[in-house]
């Protein structure tokens, strides 16, 4: 589907009420014919022909046509503004919904400040060429046809003169169109590159103070701005040399009428009166060719902007539900891994990963970073596809099960915490927004949350900052974990949740773990022994592979990496620690 026929998609429900401001407007442009020729009556008839009775009735005629026009101003730019409003929530809700459908890989490719671009400017572009454009330009169209064709009527040979202007000034807007399109296609770009830096330190800002950048940033910026201001200045230089030419070409009209048609009434070709008429419809000519250049600008704004939001919309997800996709609300939480490997851009991340899980098992999970921790939990998530082999859950391969199913049952408590604009209430009951508070409190008890909270002024309603800011690290990594035992899912990941915690904190939140193993199939990814060394099977990953595997008895007598982490974190030889 072209953008242009996508667009149609949003604006075809309005029809009607497009075609009713378009007829609407088609009448407005006819009446504008009528004040002309009343005036030209006036000056024939009353003020050359003395027939003063006529006067009151031409007068009333004005008021009327004046009166009319004006409640049409109203209901026109209202009718279209109902319509732009309506594409627009259409529009951005359409997008929005397959933003949220995009996968991790889209994420990886596009900015956070490119995509909110989409949603904002290049929106706001599309909304004021329905609003204001698309009957600015019908309108315009008409007004030089309606005058056109009452000058013709008026006299032929005065009509012809005018008319030698429209092949000029349909070449320069031709010619304008054309350089415009890409100086408008770099605006956007750079608006996008601007809004992107803009978002990315804004959410960066405690970086930049700690490491004192506000001076490198600040370059940056101007640099951002700088790029972003020659693409306007490039932009304005092209519609700056079009329209004093269009200018020029609509004041050549008022010479042409007043030497022309001056010299024409001189002669008796044409009365006073039909010369004021013709004059009065002479901005009915002006007003389109001086609009001309700005019509082909708003054109060629909204054009880009259709295109650079089509062209993120259309963006499909490598990963996505099956065509018949096998559906089961809850699942047992039997896991398998056979002989997984994963590439990105051409590494290799993990390389032949099999192992298997049973239902209520605890999995723990330690390696150096990069070692492909993380991936394996998102193969489970199908956050990503495997390049070989299969990733099964209940004994069916994930890409054969219905994504929202699957995730449905996976509970995260992720390694990049995040935390939404919200109550604390609001973030631990993310997964269950209906859940009792007993439930919320329950789960924040279980990851040793609920003493802090309580704490706060104003308790469980308090509000977490962007991104949970004003909370310290352990504070955040708790509230995620609540938020994930909420949930109360088959399977419970844990990415590195209690790194921020204390080793008090951290005993605790094991203790309470032990009271949901039988019923989870629990993943423990830690840099500490300490969180792994109750699981019922601990991976040991190396360079994407796995390198060890046993209960923490069996690691530690095999004296490998295991081993020597241990040792180091307990700072004892691995013999006397066993």
């Amino acid at each position: 589907m072209t953008p242009m026929k996508w667009f149609y998609s949003f604006i075809k429900p309005y029809r009607k009420r497009l075609f009713l401001g378009l007829f609407l407007v088609t009448f407005l442009a006819g009446l504008a014919i009528i004040n002309p020729i009343v005036s030209g009556k006036v000056v024939d008839d009353v003020i050359s022909g003395g027939q003063y009775d006529k006067l009151p009735v031409l007068v009333l005629i004005l008021l009327l046509v004046t009166a009319i026009r004006s409640v049409l101003r109203f209901m026109v730019p209202y009718n279209f503004e109902i319509c732009s409003q309506g594409v627009l929530y259409k529009m951005r809700d359409a997008v929005y919904r397959k933003l949220l459908m995009e996968d991790f890989a889209f994420y990886n490719r596009n900015r956070t400040g490119d995509l909110m671009s989409r949603q904002t400017g290049d929106m706001d572009a599309i909304r004021h060429f329905v609003a204001n454009v698309i009957s600015s330009i019908f309108e315009n169209i008409l007004y030089f046809c309606f005058a056109l064709i009452m000058i013709f009527t008026i006299n032929t040979k005065l009509a012809l003169c005018m008319l030698c202007i429209l092949p000029f000034t349909v070449v320069l807007t031709v010619c304008q169109f054309k350089k415009v399109k890409p100086a408008f296609h770099n605006i956007r770009t750079r608006f996008s590159s601007l809004n992107a830096f803009v978002q990315e330190n804004i959410s960066g800002n405690r970086v930049v103070k700690a490491f004192a950048k506000e001076d490198y940033e600040t370059e940056k910026f101007e640099a951002e701005n700088d790029a972003y201001k020659t693409a306007e200045l490039d932009c304005a230089a092209i519609w700056s040399k079009y329209v004093p030419i269009f200018e020029f070409f609509s004041n050549i009209l008022t010479v042409v009428l007043m030497l022309y048609g001056g010299i024409m009434a001189i002669r008796g070709e044409l009365s006073l009166g039909s010369l004021v008429t013709v004059n009065g419809y002479l901005w009915m000519l002006n007003m389109p060719l001086r609009m001309a250049g700005w019509f082909v600008n708003d054109v060629q704004r909204f054009v880009t902007s259709v295109e650079k939001i089509h062209t993120t919309f259309s963006e499909e997800p490598h990963i996505s539900k099956p065509v018949n996709a096998i559906t089961k609300k809850h699942y047992k939480g039997s896991i398998e891994f056979r002989n997984v490997s994963y590439q990105a851009e051409g590494e290799d991340i993990i390389q032949d990963v099999s192992f298997s899980v049973k239902p209520g098992q605890t999995i723990g999970i330690l390696g150096p970073t990069g070692a492909g921790k993380s991936t394996i939990m998102n193969l489970l998530c199908r956050f990503y596809d495997t390049t070989e082999g299969d990733v099964l859950v209940d004994g069916v391969n994930v890409k054969d099960l219905d994504l929202y199913e699957l995730r449905d049952n996976i509970g995260m408590a992720m390694q990049d915490v995040f935390l939404f604009s919200d109550t604390i209430e609001g973030n631990i009951a993310y997964a269950r927004p209906d859940c009792p508070f007993d439930k919320v409190k329950k789960a924040a008890i279980a990851a040793d949350a609920n003493h802090f909270i309580q704490a706060m002024p104003e308790g469980y309603d308090t509000i977490v900052g962007e991104r949970g800011v004003g909370l310290s690290g352990g504070q955040k990594q708790r509230i995620s974990l609540a938020r994930a035992l909420l949930k109360d899912p088959s399977i419970l990941i844990l990415d590195d949740t209690t790194s921020a915690v204390d080793m008090e904190t951290e005993t605790y939140i094991q203790k309470q773990l032990k009271n949901l193993e039988g019923n989870h199939t629990i993943f423990i990814i830690a840099y500490r022994i300490s969180s792994l060394k109750d699981a019922d099977q601990i991976l040991v990953l190396d360079h994407g592979r796995i390198a060890e595997r046993g209960t923490h008895k069996e690691l530690l007598e095999n004296n490998g990496y295991y081993a020597r982490v241990f040792e180091h974190q307990y700072h004892t030889p691995a013999k006397e620690g066993r």
